[in-house]
């Protein structure tokens, strides 16, 4: 089938890039001579009149004469291409002969994934089809300058066989020689090798639905967004690619709790506003806010990502939309920056003292007016069972049939896990979780092998511990149950949230060896994870990416696909909470529930409300089956309800 013209479209894209530039000019010793900065340039690739790759560079206005470079002795540099540089060394856009020299482009501010393709489509071209060597310098001397460039075309399916079948072997891989004056330093240039070791990206370009792009062209046209959906409809990998389309100037990543801000390798709400908790008087927390240290970070937002929303009090959310006029002294909404806002209100609420009710962020009287454009993901990809789907669609709404209660209480026989493996417990308070991991780890027998992280600033340490799912200690033991908490390789199904069992540790450095449910056996290496906190410091943790897995809590379950799991709702609190839990299951044969009373599904009639005008104002879709026989209970009744030892809500009036 032959691709449509978006898709053309969308992959000559990848030949072009837009971000800034530093031009360097190289002595023969690799040492910079000259420099010029372009704040703003566009480079694209493309061929010349004799197919040679080449490499424009493009300065912005009338007085910005292109400059084309042969591409066939590139280098690529791509150790930070994830933060948005890179660096090409070139040779220079003039004749070889004793004075040509060599010319580096520093590339910074990129967005993180068009930069990735871009570095994609330029190896690939060269390994697949680099074009005719360079002519003979008495014919580049006595011929027309030259003055054709086509973009090139998408990569195809053949240059893809070709580069794979010409891919140098990293270990295979000549070092650099060192470079030598006049027309031996040129000849040297021409044989450079592409370095292949540290060029990791991605084989192919990830996808994404039809709302999940509507998603992101609204977000890159700069307009302030709000997008939900239910669980497992990709909000968290939807914001991440976001985030990667975008110049990481300008940019903050936060979210409303630590262990979020680091998935998405931000910082947290508070942090980035710098008014502590956000209860002290207006007047306080604009004056924290001007600090000089928060007050840069203000003015230097373009963009502000805010992930789970619904844990954002509105008080917060009006405090801190006046904050940003104030200290940015702009009468715009939010100070005239962009919000990009994820998060679903119908899961967990924002935590509030004793008994009052829960102000969600849409009641904030800024809200309509800092968020006029809202999307909703209606496709869930975590499961597959289309009635697995209707039944956590009935509970994110409060609503829970006799047979869904059935179904639900038939889980409790449930043989879930296999090979060692067994399910994850679920839990509504976090002391559950630790006496529960401590006492099963101590009844094994074996040795205890303990892993201590290593955090770039051990004084920031309590910081990272609420802000990394990573702990500063982790002991395991042979057979201990434990979770990756990373992506390490999601083809193999390596993923966050992936169950396994440690079957032996690696003689020499005794890392542990982790069976997986994907079948795959493991050895389990340090990685790091990067917080940002007041200021812009980036702070880090090396660790192990697992924990314990005989018990995690609800909130920290958050994002996660959990192939075998085990719920205990008798402890349930806030409104939404069993459907967090009960969402996590990618299917109703690894579910089980010990104790479930269908008492526990409720959610806040104020969010159901504000769905459903949301629904009828925009044209949001919130289905749910027997919308029209059960009405949705808020949580306070259902609570009652529990107390009295009625299993079944109301008939409705």
């Amino acid at each position: 089938m032959l691709p449509s013209a978006e898709t053309e479209a969308a992959e000559c894209e990848d030949a072009e890039l837009r971000c800034r530039v530093a031009v360097e000019e190289l002595s023969p010793g690799g040492q910079p001579r000259k420099r010029q900065a372009l704040r703003a340039a566009q480079l694209s690739l493309g061929r010349n009149e004799r197919r040679e790759l080449m490499l424009r560079l493009q300065a912005p206005g009338p007085a910005g004469r292109p400059r084309c470079f042969p591409l066939r002795a590139a280098r690529l540099f791509t150790r930070f291409a994830a933060a948005g540089r890179s660096a090409l060394r070139l040779a220079a856009d003039r004749a070889p002969g004793p004075g040509a020299g060599t010319v580096q482009l520093l590339l910074s501010d990129c967005p993180p994934d068009r930069l990735r393709r871009f570095l994609r489509t330029l190896r690939l071209k060269l390994l697949a089809a680099p074009g005719p060597g360079p002519a003979p310098a008495r014919a580049q001397l006595l011929g027309p300058r030259p003055r054709d460039f086509i973009t090139v075309s998408p990569v195809q399916p053949e240059e893809l066989r070709r580069a794979a079948a010409t891919r140098v072997p990293p270990e295979k891989v000549p070092p650099p020689k060192k470079a030598r004056a006049g027309a031996e330093h040129s000849k040297e240039a021409l044989r450079w090798p592409l370095p292949v070791k540290k060029l990791s990206l991605p084989s192919t370009k990830p996808q994404l639905s039809e709302e999940q792009a509507a998603v992101l062209n609204v977000v890159l046209k700069g307009q302030s967004v709000f997008f939900t959906g239910s669980a497992g409809t990709g909000k968290s990998y939807l914001l991440k690619r976001i985030l990667g389309s975008l110049p990481p100037t300008g940019t903050v990543a936060t979210a409303s709790t630590g262990v979020a801000a680091c998935h998405i390798g931000g910082t947290t709400l508070h942090a980035f506003a710098g008014i502590g908790s956000g209860r002290a008087p207006l007047a306080q927390c604009v004056a924290l806010a001007q600090r000089p240290g928060v007050q840069q970070g203000w003015l230097n937002c373009q963009r502000l990502v805010i992930d789970e929303i619904s844990m954002v009090e509105a008080d917060l959310f009006d405090k801190l939309e006046a904050v940003a006029r104030a200290v940015r002294r702009q009468d715009k909404p939010f100070g005239g920056i962009q919000l990009i806002i994820c998060g679903d209100f119908l899961q967990l609420p924002p935590v509030t003292k004793g008994s009052q009710p829960p102000q969600f962020c849409f009641q904030a009287k800024s809200w309509k007016r800092c968020v006029p454009v809202t999307l909703e993901l209606t496709q869930v990809w975590r499961q597959a069972d289309q009635a697995f789907i209707s039944l956590l669609q009935a509970v994110r709404l409060g609503r829970c049939t006799d047979e869904m209660t059935r179904q639900l209480q038939a889980t409790a026989t449930h043989k879930v896990g296999w090979d060692g493996i067994v399910a994850t417990r679920l839990c509504t308070h976090q002391d559950d979780v630790a006496v529960t991991n401590q006492k099963r780890l101590q009844k094994l027998p074996g040795e205890v092998h303990s892993f201590e992280a290593t955090d770039s600033d051990p004084e920031q340490a309590r910081t990272l511990d609420a802000q990394c799912p990573a702990s500063r200690l982790l002991q395991l033991k042979l057979g201990a149950q434990v979770m990756l908490l990373k992506n390490l390789a999601v083809s193999r199904g390596l993923v966050n949230g992936a169950r396994g069992v440690v079957v032996g540790f690696e003689e020499g450095k005794g890392l542990p060896q982790v069976r997986f449910l994907c079948g795959v056996t493991e050895v389990i290496r340090a990685d790091r994870w990067t917080v940002q906190v007041t200021g812009g410091q980036l702070i880090s943790r090396q660790q192990l990416p697992l924990q314990l897995a005989w018990a995690i809590s609800i909130h920290k379950s958050q994002g996660m696909s959990l192939d075998c799991v085990e719920i205990s709702l008798g402890r349930v609190f806030a409104s939404g909470q069993a459907y967090v839990a009960l969402s996590r299951a990618r299917s109703l044969q690894g579910l089980r529930v010990l104790d479930f009373n269908p008492t526990v599904v409720c959610c806040d009639p104020q969010v159901l409300r504000f769905y459903a005008a949301l629904r009828r104002d925009r044209g949001l879709r919130l289905e749910s089956p027997d919308d029209e026989e059960h009405g949705p209970e808020p949580l306070s009744s259902a609570l009652k309800r529990r107390q009295r030892g009625s299993p079944h809500p109301p008939a409705p009036t």
